[in-house]
């Protein structure tokens, strides 16, 4: 793998990458994958993950490792990938023309897990580090997915966000928060994917916080009134990411503990089926990790295993009124201030 160098001339940057950059970023991903596939064969208590290695004939390959028929997980995929190359894929060059010309190395984990109890919460996490000549990044996120709804749940796991986030910069949950809602929305069905997290991208160092698309809406809004923020540094960044991938496991294992046991029926199971159809909808149309993925010709297999094993699709579905199904569309599935959420 060729190292590649940050122009020091740059005015986008004011923090240069160390020159280990790419071995310390592609070292934390790979045990960050093993530290969440530990725990979570822990709190499956049967299921064990295996692993497929790939290498991609452009440069660089990964490891998937997929759960399948667990106690706790119907399917549940990590995976680490990193892949460098001289051809930008087109949603890169979109975002940062700046890139245009130099080769690029791209690393991350990522996770979907789909449970089998529908009272537990489906969950996808992704983390992930860019270079291509002067330009470099942090991006990623984590989000919960309910198919039942419990605001104790969706408060704790936001809860324990924001005491991560609060560690590394008082401003990073109010706009990471709401860009999770706007990023992870579904356009054509006008609503959320589920209850959110936090999602953030193009992180350098510099101002603004958010570097977004929607330029009108609430996380934008929020960046924007900030007086201008101290530059971080590579250093910074990683540490944040670093805490961020580990903050999954306490924030979601409780969580299971107390609904896996729930029980349920048809109805419910015939629930959560459709409400997975969400999940394709938006990993096939929007999800930028999947559209970079295949732009790049990584491994299809890998890269599609973020979809559910069963699902089902159902013609003008409508929640029968003052249900659990109801109370998610009407509250669950509209961003919600969980952090103070009240009963």
């Amino acid at each position: 793998m060729t190292p590649i160098t940050t122009d020091v001339t740059s005015p986008q940057q004011t923090s240069l990458p160390p020159e280990d950059a790419q071995q310390r970023v592609s070292h934390f991903m790979k045990t960050l994958q093993d530290e969440i596939c530990q725990g979570l064969e822990t709190a499956d208590g049967g299921g064990k993950f295996h692993e497929d290695s790939w290498e991609r004939e452009e440069g660089g390959g990964g490891r998937s490792r997929v759960l399948r028929d667990g106690n706790l997980l119907e399917q549940g995929g990590v995976n680490f990938s990193e892949v460098w190359g001289k051809q930008l894929p087109p949603s890169i060059l979109k975002q940062r023309p700046e890139a245009e010309g130099h080769g690029f190395y791209a690393t991350g984990t990522s996770m979907v897990l789909h449970p089998r109890n529908p009272y537990v919460p489906t969950v996808h996490l992704n983390y992930r580090y860019f270079e291509a000549g002067p330009v470099w990044w942090f991006g990623g996120g984590i989000d919960l997915t309910p198919y039942y709804p419990f605001a104790e749940d969706a408060a704790q796991f936001h809860r324990t966000l924001k005491e991560t986030c609060d560690k590394h910069h008082p401003e990073y949950y109010p706009v990471f928060k709401p860009w999770c809602d706007e990023y992870f929305y579904l356009k054509h069905r006008q609503e959320t994917r589920g209850v959110g997290g936090i999602f953030f991208d193009y992180q350098d160092g510099t101002d603004p916080l958010y570097r977004g698309p929607h330029a009108d809406k609430a996380a934008a809004n929020y960046s924007n009134q900030l007086s201008p923020q101290k530059n971080r540094t590579w250093e910074e960044l990683f540490a944040f990411v670093n805490d961020c991938g580990r903050t999954f496991l306490p924030a979601y294992l409780p969580i299971v503990e107390k609904r896996r046991n729930t029980e349920y029926g048809d109805r419910e199971r015939q629930f959560q089926l459709y409400r997975r159809g969400r999940y394709v909808e938006f990993n096939l149309v929007y999800d930028r990790g999947t559209i970079f993925g295949l732009q790049t010709n990584g491994r299809t297999e890998s890269i599609l295993m973020s979809l559910p094993p069963l699902v089902r699709w159902e013609y003008c579905y409508e929640p029968e009124p003052n249900t659990p199904e109801a109370e998610l569309y009407n509250t669950f599935l509209k961003p919600q201030d969980w952090v103070n959420w009240k009963a």
